[in-house]
């Protein structure tokens, strides 16, 4: 564990108008610039789900593995990859979804996924849910369970919880407002 508490909004950058005006963007490179803030997310993750039964992690690309590797590692699990289409090479399984203005594809190597077992779903930031809406589907339609969702931000403001019900979600900071 981190020695001292860390107030981790120190290290989000916000950055208004990206990707588009009207938008704040919260940054997490800048907690992943940061060794100690970056450690103190890895130790806050282990510590939450140390007494939980895990049997793997699934994170989504990109920047969700990032957080996902140290945290495998950590607590000794498998990692599994949700990728954009394309992107995984041999036997994958397919989940188009709905963004705000098009339709997008993630995919998933179904034999990564251990059937029977419990799978944290995790990415670094969450916010109208839907990507990792169509990652549990997929991770179900494997024959795995996701007992729980995980992000290091969240953006309830932008209703994610409704989208992702019935599985809870639990982040480290949450951010209630643009």
């Amino acid at each position: 564990m981190a020695a001292e508490p860390l107030n981790l909004d120190d290290y989000i950058g916000k950055i208004p108008d990206f990707p588009k005006k009207g938008v704040l963007f919260y940054d997490i490179t800048s907690i992943l610039a940061a060794p100690l803030a970056f450690q103190f997310c890895i130790d806050q993750m282990a510590g939450i789900y140390r007494d939980k039964r895990i049997d793997a992690v699934a994170a989504i690309e990109a920047r969700g593995f990032l957080f996902a590797a140290p945290f495998a590692v950590r607590m000794g699990v498998p990692l599994i990859l949700i990728r954009k289409k394309g992107k995984l090479p041999g036997k994958t399984m397919t989940k188009k979804y709905q963004l705000e203005y098009a339709e997008a594809e993630i995919e998933i190597h179904p034999h990564d996924v251990p059937a029977g077992k419990r799978v944290l779903l995790l990415d670094d930031l969450i916010a109208t849910g839907g990507t990792l809406r169509a990652s549990r589907e997929l991770i179900s339609a494997c024959g795995a369970e996701v007992p729980e969702i995980f992000g290091v931000v969240g953006l309830p403001f932008l209703h994610y919880e409704e989208a992702l019900k019935p599985t809870p979600v639990r982040t480290l900071i949450q951010y209630h407002s643009e």
